[in-house]
């Protein structure tokens, strides 16, 4: 939570939709943004109770639980959405296609400098917003705490390269991932090192609060480097590394907690 001017502050609202999704609201109690609103219904109901007006819509990726809600969105409030230039072709409604390295500036709510990082791996055009004055991360389904996205679209040299530019983001970066897979990832990431405690501590956490029905993210970037199998993928050459990342793919993709 940032204070901006007196009277004024900028939140970011964690909106649960479907069995495991996070819609996030950016707002100052005026104005909104949305990033991956794959559920129209959740996401006016949120503006609804914090009295706010959306006027951007950030999308990280085509997939339909991230853009389902965008048309409707935009047709209710008449907000701005901004997508990967790179799906063009597979997101309705884009007003602004996006692009590595740009820098999107808002002033209602005001948030300075929000740079665009291309991701690839998920999916081939796949981007996450970075607010750096903020140390905000809106990450889609590339990076999950404890774990990676599925490789649909991109390869493991692709992922890995998205992953290390996000692990070298400040420590202290919050993390807003797209889903509520901690535990599931934790479990595998323990299963992997099950003498390491970072990990094993990490798990029962995530458990706990789960337990309660509350939710593990954001984390940070801190925190993932110390437990997520998939950011420390250490060897001597990157082309080493890459076939590691890639082995633990395949055994994330079949493993069952």
């Amino acid at each position: 939570m940032i204070t901006r001017t007196p009277g004024a502050t900028l939140r970011v609202e964690r909106l649960p939709a479907f069995t495991d999704n996070y819609i996030w609201l950016i707002h100052d109690d005026t104005d909104a943004i949305v990033v991956d609103p794959g559920d129209a219904a959740v996401t006016i109901a949120a503006l609804t109770r914090y009295g706010v007006k959306l006027r951007a819509i950030l999308v990280t990726h085509h997939h339909p639980d991230h853009t389902g809600g965008v048309l409707a969105l935009k047709a209710r409030t008449g907000a701005t959405v901004y997508a990967p230039a790179a799906e063009a072709g597979r997101i309705a409604g884009i007003d602004h296609a996006v692009t590595d390295g740009e820098s999107l500036a808002f002033t209602a709510p005001a948030l300075v400098g929000v740079q665009v990082l291309a991701v690839p791996g998920h999916t081939l055009g796949h981007v996450a917003y970075h607010d750096p004055a903020n140390g905000w991360l809106f990450c889609g389904d590339t990076l999950f705490s404890g774990g990676c996205g599925r490789l649909f679209e991109g390869t493991a040299a692709q992922m890995y390269a998205s992953l290390q530019r996000l692990a070298a983001l400040p420590g202290d970066t919050q993390v807003y991932c797209a889903h509520e897979y901690t535990v599931a990832n934790l479990r595998f990431a323990h299963a992997l090192e099950p003498e390491n405690p970072r990990v094993g501590a990490a798990l029962a956490n995530a458990e706990a609060q789960r337990s309660r029905g509350a939710a593990t993210v954001p984390s940070t970037i801190q925190a993932e480097r110390a437990i997520n199998p998939f950011l420390r993928c250490d060897a001597a050459t990157p082309t080493a590394a890459i076939e590691i990342f890639a082995a633990r793919r395949r055994q994330k993709d079949a493993f069952t907690a």
